[in-house]
């Protein structure tokens, strides 16, 4: 869009008063005074209009902006993570549902909002109803709520709204008290439910949700509801946090959603390096944003779309996002064949990929810091000969060594085994030698140096 000229200031403007025929001085002055009034409206004016569209005011007056404080990569649900029967149908999914689900925050606030997502729908999502509340006992993956916490959540002032087809929609600004590091409870209901089975969701959530026939939307227990551990529909939380409050984003796979990680349990490896900052000066404000998903690949589609494709809308659309972690490629390597000019090529394309998400990061103000690839060795991703992961080694050292990131977070140093670099640390995988455990994502939270977000 081509820029307006905004109106000069009046500093710069002259505005010459000529004495007239017949006015005395007093009505000179007042002549005076008059335009100099309608000056500094037009001034205050154009300050409103020029006025970041992220600034907000409050209730209580202070202003702030609206920032991500949990996030949930939007995925097209594949057929065996579709809600089972009763609730997906031969065409339609979750009609006459509710879906109840906890997620855990990041900073916390007094004001809320939610995101809804149809990015991968064939059809409108129409959504009935919904609320939020604190989950009974402050856990995750609980269908009870805290008496009292419930708030009804609005669409435009309504109670109800549709989500057009690969949209989102926001809700209307919810007052909630939201403590940093907290589970949030968000409950749906869809009465016609989504009228195709191309539902949009996250299904590595290693959170429990609950579904159940009928609208339960205020229900402080859901009883008699069907388990299952993903996430649906909701794809965003936000809070309206002050001016200085910033968040870091994390492009990953499944290392960084969480596969190993206790169900329940918020212990992947963004949510404990959350919890140090959360625990030193200076850093205690920055949200930490998980955009990851199992199987996601940087240069191909796989489960979700390639990092290249979905990097304006998972990071750079995102307000208040200040840094990036990239932490992705493993997946690129280990489907690509196990010869030496297909992992020749692997690795020079990521390579590539990795400069233009700077590029793309850095034109936004974000500082991109890159994140070494973990050994696989005694996984499927092995080849035996070592030519995987002599390509995984190329790309490292260029990591390490190019000078491309703003800085290199060395998760590979943190989980190998010293006395054979290309395996984990046998005490700190799951078992298949390419995830971690809960302590191996330990390991990785505390390589991140948390002088690179400003704390000490």
């Amino acid at each position: 869009m081509p820029e307006v000229p905004l109106p000069s200031s009046p500093r710069d403007r002259k505005v010459p008063v000529q004495p007239q025929p017949g006015r005395t001085p007093l009505a000179t002055l007042l002549s005076t005074c008059v335009l100099a009034l309608a000056l500094v409206v037009t001034a205050t004016a154009v300050t409103a209009l020029v006025r970041s569209p992220r600034e907000v005011t409050s209730a209580t007056g202070r202003s702030g902006h609206w920032v991500n404080t949990w996030t949930g990569m939007p995925q097209l649900t594949e057929p065996g993570n579709l809600p089972p029967a009763p609730f997906t149908g031969e065409k339609s999914v979750l009609a006459d549902t509710t879906l109840r689900q906890t997620v855990r925050v990041t900073v916390g606030a007094h004001r809320l909002r939610l995101r809804f997502s149809n990015a991968y729908g064939d059809t409108a999502l129409p959504l009935t109803a919904v609320t939020v509340a604190l989950p009974a006992g402050g856990r995750a993956g609980v269908s009870a709520i805290v008496p009292g916490s419930l708030h009804r959540v609005t669409f435009s002032g309504r109670a109800a709204t549709v989500v057009p087809v690969g949209a989102q929609v926001v809700s209307d600004p919810v007052d909630f008290q939201l403590a940093p590091g907290s589970d949030l409870t968000v409950t749906a209901y869809t009465a016609q439910g989504q009228p195709d089975l191309s539902l949009t969701s996250h299904p590595g959530s290693r959170t429990t949700s609950y579904l159940l026939g009928g609208d339960h939307t205020q229900d402080l227990d859901l009883t008699g509801a069907t388990a299952v551990d993903h996430w649906y529909l909701l794809s965003d939380v936000e809070v309206l946090a002050p001016a200085a409050t910033r968040a870091v984003a994390v492009l990953g796979d499944s290392l960084t959603d969480g596969r190993g990680s206790t169900t329940n349990g918020n212990d992947r490896w963004p949510d404990q390096f959350f919890d140090r900052l959360q625990n030193r000066a200076g850093t205690s404000d920055i949200a930490v944003l998980n955009q990851a998903a199992g199987g996601n690949r940087v240069l191909d589609d796989g489960l979700g779309p390639n990092v290249l494709a979905r990097l304006d809308r998972d990071v750079l659309s995102r307000s208040g996002v200040s840094w990036l972690i990239v932490f992705e490629g493993v997946n690129d390597i280990g489907t690509a064949a196990a010869t030496a000019q297909a992992q020749q090529a692997v690795a020079d394309d990521l390579i590539a990929a990795y400069r233009q998400i700077v590029v793309r990061a850095h034109a936004q103000g974000i500082r991109v810091y890159g994140a070494t690839l973990l050994p696989f060795g005694g996984n499927a991703y092995d080849d035996g000969a070592g030519v995987r992961d002599s390509a995984r080694q190329r790309v490292n050292a260029w990591i390490r060594g190019s000078g491309h990131f703003d800085a290199v977070i060395d998760f590979d140093r943190a989980v190998r085994d010293p006395a054979d670099p290309s395996r984990l640390r046998a005490e700190l995988q799951v078992g298949d030698w390419l995830h971690l455990n809960p302590t191996g994502y330990g390991a990785l939270a505390a390589a991140v140096p948390t002088g690179l977000f400003g704390g000490r």
